[in-house]
């Protein structure tokens, strides 16, 4: 009879690291979506007239601002891609056959980049003033529109 051997923990592989990167950042996205949104939905709702205040001429003058350009840009962005990592988990979870697995996997990461995308398009392309083709103001823009043309 012998005496157990001492078994050494398996390297971390490259897969092990990735997982243990996306942990990380499920939980750093978790608390910094807290602030963003918890911001966001103060500056919205409790400043000035609250939920009736907002229309087109809101966001449009609050978009006028790169500051809140990127605020509502990193939301989107860490929202989706915390939704991304922990639909992932669930995938994993429950999709017992490693092909369920990877069509699931593709469908996600597809969908999560198209919505990032047509996000980012509307946040940063967003046109507060928009003109018809004779280059006259459209009907019911905001007020701010006629000082800028």
């Amino acid at each position: 009879m012998t005496a157990p051997q001492d078994i050494k923990p398996m390297p971390p592989t490259r897969r092990h690291k990735v997982q243990r990167w996306w942990w990380l950042f499920q939980r750093v996205s978790g608390v910094l979506l807290i602030v963003l949104i918890f911001t966001h939905l103060f500056v919205n709702l409790m400043t000035g007239d609250g939920v009736s205040q907002i229309d087109f001429a809101f966001v449009a003058g609050k978009w006028a601002s790169p500051l809140w350009q990127w605020w509502d840009f990193a939301m989107l962005l860490l929202a989706m891609l915390h939704g991304m990592n922990g639909m992932g988990y669930i995938i994993n979870d429950y999709a017992s056959r490693k092909t369920t697995r990877t069509v699931l996997h593709a469908l996600l990461g597809i969908a999560t980049a198209v919505i990032i995308v047509l996000g980012a398009l509307v946040i940063w392309t967003f046109d507060p003033c928009p003109v018809d083709a004779s280059g006259a103001l459209l009907e019911g823009v905001p007020s701010f529109c006629e000082d800028v043309l």
